[in-house]
């Protein structure tokens, strides 16, 4: 399986934007259905945005649509997250996976001040 590294988390205020990448290596990140998550501590870990690779579609989260869009860029091997419009309730830690792998990152981490 791939293996997917998280960054370009960070701080930010409260109507900001941060782009968020998910490197892949040991595979090709276009032939892989590729999900961002993101997990508040003592929450349950939820759903963000997927990019499906056999459809080319993406999928959003109610909360996020509008807000962020998730691409991929084949030359670079990398799938991203680009969140606009943040609030303070998109604070979290954000995790890159391959859809149906069971494999978790460490994540990168994201804190919107109000």
């Amino acid at each position: 399986e791939v293996q997917l590294v998280e960054s370009g988390g960070g701080l930010v205020q409260a109507g900001g934007s941060l782009r968020l990448s998910c490197a892949a290596s040991g595979g090709t990140v276009d032939d892989y259905s590729i999900g961002w998550f993101r997990q508040v501590p003592g929450k349950e870990r939820e759903g963000v945005s997927v990019s499906d690779s056999s459809e080319g579609s993406t999928y959003y989260a109610d909360f996020v649509k509008g807000r962020f869009t998730i691409s991929r860029d084949s030359a670079k091997n990398t799938v991203y997250l680009q969140m606009n419009s943040l609030k303070p309730d998109d604070t979290a830690i954000y995790y890159c996976t391959q859809l149906g792998s069971g494999t978790w990152g460490q994540g990168t981490q994201v804190t919107v001040s109000s």
